[in-house]
């Protein structure tokens, strides 16, 4: 198998998620990483939530498989030398750290166009280039907030009616993917013009990219006033604004999609699943049959697609009544077979132990060595007929530095002067 980013040279200038996410990716494509870090201390993840004491924890080994770590004083004049070396043979120089840092070590986009101008660099920042905010430093709950994805998440009503956080890491791997396309894309365009670009990725787009359905949305309630494939539609006491609330459970488009209960809710609080009932009358018969109410057909609150949408709640109660008396498997393989959308709500202890997963590679054992032995991480979310990553474990602190700079020229004295001069 031939690797897609064979013989692409990377300089991963990133730490903790979004930036890693996208050099880890490359890695696994093929691309030779190596991440620069602060010597002695290196990604500030190493040394987060660990679960073995003295140990690189998950939080880092899931970020930074399959690359090679260089520790490097970017503030020392040597330092800098070395990572203008190593730009001079890179394909792509990737970097997050906080607005105007890399400008002011002299490695901003017009520097590293001159070292080389081949090499396509890549950033990640909070927000764009000319935003009021562009010099706010962004986590990940900030860019989901900024982006219009904490808005328009949770429930509208009741004490938790707040702007609530997705769990998917829509602010930080999110950005480091959408940053992985417009790398590839910049290589491709180097193929036709011999000439790097840079390509800037914030944050806040990442996320309103992903919440483009929200917009869509937003310019419908601008004209009607109500939206009826929201869950809050016609729901008493609700009064509608002129913005979009929360929708709850609502798929979030022309289909009614809620989540029910299953058979051990009680004790369990995965015990869910999730239904998508279309608006034909066809598929609204069969599913209907499916959960044995053909009653529901001729239920005037029900009948009709409009219907349903005036009472989605009593529509709720009645299909739950169904779902609460098998479990979650049971009924996706009862629905499923009978060709209605449904899914089991998995928790993650189910997804770590899920063979399946464990099978075609989503998720991935890798021997990391010593005390940790073993770890779990996702591996390549797509498959590939022709080519699957190879994914290694993560490198110690420092663990690439004699082969890096040997690489570059430095002879085993040179390179113990730079640890002895603090540059290593």
């Amino acid at each position: 198998m031939t690797a897609p980013l064979e013989g692409i040279k990377v300089v991963d200038w990133t730490a903790v998620q979004s930036g890693p996410s996208c050099t880890q990716m490359l890695a696994w494509l093929g691309a030779e990483v190596i991440k620069i870090e602060r010597p002695g201390v290196g990604d500030a993840t190493r040394h987060q939530m660990r679960d073995i004491p003295d140990s690189d924890s998950l939080y880092y080994l899931t970020l930074n498989a399959n690359k090679k770590s260089l520790e490097l004083n970017v503030k020392t004049d040597e330092g800098k030398k070395i990572l203008t070396d190593l730009i001079k043979q890179a394909d792509i120089f990737v970097e997050n750290e906080h607005p105007g840092a890399v400008d002011k070590e002299g490695f901003g986009w017009e520097d590293v166009h001159k070292i080389n101008p081949r090499c396509i660099m890549g950033s990640i920042k909070g927000f764009n280039p000319g935003s009021r905010f562009e010099n706010v430093k962004a986590y990940e709950p900030v860019a989901q907030c900024a982006g219009g994805a904490a808005a328009t998440t949770g429930w509208y009503d009741g004490d938790y009616n707040i702007p609530t956080q997705s769990g998917a890491a829509l602010g930080d791997s999110n950005s480091g993917m959408h940053l992985l396309i417009g790398l590839l894309a910049a290589l491709l365009q180097r193929e036709k013009t011999g000439e790097g670009c840079y390509v800037y990725q914030s944050m806040q787009n990442a996320v309103i990219n992903l919440c483009r359905i929200k917009l869509r949305d937003q310019q419908a309630l601008d004209r009607l006033g109500s939206l009826p494939w929201y869950a809050c539609y016609n729901t008493p006491g609700f009064t509608w604004g002129d913005t979009l609330p929360r929708p709850a459970n609502s798929e979030g488009g022309a289909v009614l999609g809620w989540c029910y209960r299953c058979k051990g809710y009680e004790n369990d609080p995965a015990a869910f699943i999730y239904i998508v009932v279309q608006r034909e009358e066809k598929p609204y018969t069969n599913f209907c049959n499916a959960i044995k109410r053909p009653d529901m057909l001729t239920d005037e609150r029900f009948a009709t697609a409009e219907a349903r949408d005036d009472n989605k709640h009593a529509f709720f109660d009645e299909v739950e009544k169904f779902t609460k008396q098998y479990d979650k498997y049971e009924l996706t393989t009862m629905l499923g077979g009978a060709g209605i959308p449904a899914g089991p709500v998995l928790s993650w202890k189910e997804l770590e132990n899920d063979q399946e997963l464990r099978d075609n590679g989503t998720i991935t054992k890798v021997d990391q060595g010593g005390e940790r032995d073993t770890f779990l991480t996702i591996g390549l979310p797509f498959f590939m007929s022709s080519y699957k990553a190879d994914i290694k474990r993560a490198p110690g602190l420092g663990e690439n530095n004699e082969e890096v700079l040997t690489s570059l020229g430095y002879t085993k004295d040179q390179v113990a002067q730079l640890k002895t001069d603090g540059v290593i």
